[in-house]
């Protein structure tokens, strides 16, 4: 076989695996999209070529929301799990994003969710071949069954506004995490924080939303947040670079989905009104310090943070 030969390129693009999934969140609805051209182009984006490799419909039919894979993929870019890593996805949902982990990095990943059972997210897993590499739990975020310092690392995708906002939280969670290890999360959020004086709840969002508004937060308000525990050390702290952008074409590939329009989707009319115009995803990445916990409670709390 001659160089000009041996070179040429393989005939045709070459599939994703994931291509053949079949294990799927979404039982109801569309098994296709109304408009598949439209559809394979809202999701694919440019900054996230890890995350745009994965078939595109069984990616949209394991969202739970706004898509986690790029979330997690622009994530990653600024974390870069090492491949012996044992990282906990906390909130990991339908696991796409524990799979994810898995397969791009190497890693080994407990995939924690409350909503989706672990035997659900489990055919998943096997179908995605990374059984030996991500085990699926069910665990609330308050009563995580784990060794301290078990964790290299933590990664919550869309989930830790959920039960991560009180201050004590960050405290809890870092128990379980090495000295060096890190905590990295990438939530909805808000470029104009609920709380600044000119900023509170629109009357129809605080209708659709009530208090859930303010856990939107800015990636300011996370900082001051985590800030307050100590032995976590705060190292980046931003919104996703066009944040907005982003959840508007995960709710267009929704729309070319079911074949109906962006407004119509769940999260439409919050995005597209007037208050709407500066939310978007808020980035943290914070690394547990070497220095001796303190004491906080009795029993397995004694080692908590706080």
């Amino acid at each position: 076989m001659d160089s000009e030969e041996s070179s040429s390129p393989p005939h045709g693009p070459v599939q994703h695996p994931s291509s053949s999934w079949r294990t799927c969140w979404r039982k109801e609805g569309n098994i296709a999209p109304a408009d598949p051209a439209k559809f394979a182009e809202a999701m694919r984006h440019q900054s996230f070529p890890r995350a745009s490799a994965y078939d595109p419909a069984w990616v949209y039919r394991n969202l739970m929301g706004p898509n986690a894979l790029w979330l997690l993929d622009g994530l990653t870019q600024a974390l870069k799990p090492r491949p012996e890593d044992r990282i906990l996805d906390l909130g990991c949902g339908s696991a796409i994003t524990s799979i994810f982990l898995a397969r791009e990095f190497g890693v080994q990943v407990w995939a924690a969710d409350l909503w989706v059972e672990a035997s659900e997210n489990n055919e998943r897993i096997i179908e995605a071949g990374v059984f030996d590499r991500v085990f699926p739990i069910e665990a609330e975020a308050h009563a995580l069954p784990f060794a301290h310092a078990f964790f290299d690392g933590v990664v919550s995708i869309d989930a830790y506004h959920y039960f991560g906002t009180d201050v004590r939280y960050l405290s809890y969670l870092a128990q379980f995490v090495k000295p060096g290890g890190f905590i990295a999360i990438t939530v909805p959020g808000n470029g104009r924080d609920p709380d600044e004086a000119d900023v509170g709840p629109p009357p129809a969002l605080a209708r659709s939303l009530g208090a859930d508004w303010f856990t939107f937060r800015s990636a300011a308000w996370w900082k001051r947040h985590w800030n307050r525990t100590e032995g976590v050390e705060v190292e980046l702290a931003q919104m996703a670079p066009d944040g907005w952008a982003l959840w508007r074409q995960y709710l267009e590939a929704a729309a070319a989905w079911n074949g109906t329009s962006v407004v119509e989707q769940g999260d439409g009319p919050m995005l597209l009104s007037e208050e709407g115009r500066s939310l978007g995803f808020a980035r943290v990445i914070a690394r547990r310090l070497a220095e001796p916990t303190l004491v906080f409670g009795p029993g397995r709390y004694r080692t908590r943070l706080a």
